[in-house]
């Protein structure tokens, strides 16, 4: 970390607990402290001290045209001009949602929102409302926003309930939230042998990507969807990070599984805070004004995450955008693999599109617990030397990697020629 980084962060915590406004920007995963940024363009990242990144963070993913595209400043900049927020209905809202069925068709109405958070806390509301019921599956590893009934963790057994992940939460909550294990369909198929009356909703992300990415395994959403549909729950898919990113359509499209419900997230919005929840007509039609099942906010809809949205989706109906992403990925998974071996490093390099994860592990890498043998240390040492060759990545071996538009064929071969330096790196530190 530079001087200037390192002064920002001492001050930093002086306000915010760790000094930092969500927990991963610590980088107490991977050792060391954040730089702090300054600017970005395009593919790269520039902190306080002046030192430029080729960026695969991507903000976590929504920056799928690069940073600072500019149309999507220009319509950010004419959107700010008009007024920031009314608190009243405008076009841009309607233009935004017809670009988001356009591309999801399963939302027939939809709900927009400030946050996948918010996105998700809203569809499990909505689920249970329509239902009548209140249980709801998770799968372990599966991150769908701090909302208090998914802050579970894993029970020992595939059919218990759950307990708190978090102190706050309330037990008689946390209660109501069964875990399974991610790809495990014989499990789900067991949980609602025994308890099918009582469960509301399965909620997942049909491409894991909050404990790194994990694929799901043929025939799982399939039969997440058979088994929902026999027993009258809701089949929920948690496009935050995977809508717009791995097809136009997202998951659904990619998978051809249509769920009842879907949370999309930033890249919706260009990047800025928004999210949606939407789905069937009879289900979304139960929401306030024409339902009982209550959700509002004030910046729902606001112009200045509309105009930039509406830029983006745009944007990605271009030809050849998901096949450019693809072949993109394709490259930086192969880079990482082949630097890998070449180093004897163990390692799985799980993609799908252009996300992708380096789990340092020998086995594959298919749940929450095939990702919990990987080696964080390893990667931590990983993830500095590739820092000091100026690439930064999620600095934890738990997130994904993202490849936006902007990424060039210099950048690529860059990142790829890091890798094998910082992979050397990594294994002499073993």
């Amino acid at each position: 970390m530079g001087e200037r980084s390192r002064q920002l962060f001492e001050e930093a915590a002086r306000y915010f607990p760790g000094g930092v406004n969500s927990p991963v920007r610590a980088f107490r995963a991977v050792g060391g402290e954040p730089f702090f940024v300054a600017r970005a363009f395009g593919s790269r990242i520039t902190d306080v001290d002046g030192r430029t990144y080729i960026d695969y963070v991507a903000s976590w993913g929504p920056m799928i045209l690069g940073h600072a595209h500019p149309r999507v400043v220009a319509a950010i900049q004419k959107a700010a001009e008009a007024g920031t927020s009314y608190g009243a209905p405008t076009e841009m809202e309607t233009r935004l949602a017809r670009l988001v069925q356009a591309a999801f068709p399963s939302l027939e109405r939809m709900r927009f929102v400030s946050s996948g958070t918010e996105a998700c806390m809203s569809a499990l509301r909505v689920a249970r409302g329509f239902t009548g019921r209140n249980g709801i599956v998770k799968f372990e590893g599966g991150y769908h926003g701090h909302v208090d009934s998914l802050l579970v963790k894993a029970g020992s057994g595939a059919l218990t309930f759950g307990v708190p992940d978090s102190l706050g939460v309330p037990a008689d909550l946390a209660r109501h939230t069964l875990t399974l294990p991610y790809n495990d369909l014989e499990a789900v198929r067991g949980l609602f042998a025994a308890r099918a009356s009582e469960i509301a909703a399965v909620i997942v992300e049909p491409v894991a990507g909050n404990m790194g990415v994990v694929p799901p395994r043929p025939g799982f959403l399939e039969g997440l969807r058979e088994v929902t549909r026999r027993h009258g729950a809701l089949l929920i898919l948690d496009e935050v990070i995977t809508g717009f990113r791995v097809a136009r359509g997202g998951a659904q499209e990619l998978f051809g599984v249509v769920p009842d419900l879907t949370c999309l997230g930033k890249i919706v919005g260009g990047g800025l805070p928004v999210g949606v929840y939407g789905g069937r007509a009879e289900i979304m039609e139960k929401v306030a004004p024409l339902g009982s099942i209550y959700q509002a906010g004030t910046l729902s809809g606001n112009p200045l995450a509309m105009a930039p949205g509406a830029e983006t989706l745009t944007l990605l109906q271009a030809p050849a955008v998901y096949a450019d992403l693809e072949a993109k990925g394709e490259q930086i998974e192969r880079g990482l693999a082949e630097a890998a071996a070449a180093c004897r490093l163990p390692a799985q390099v799980n993609r799908v599109g252009s996300m992708l994860t380096a789990f340092f592990t020998a086995g594959p890498v298919h749940d929450y617990a095939t990702v919990s043998r990987a080696d964080a240390g390893l990667y931590g040492s990983f993830f500095r030397a590739m820092l000091d060759r100026a690439v930064s990545l999620a600095p934890s071996q738990f997130e994904a990697a993202f490849v936006s538009l902007a990424h060039t064929a210099q950048d690529l071969e860059e990142t790829i020629a890091a890798a094998r330096e910082a992979l050397a790196v990594a294994a002499a530190s073993r």
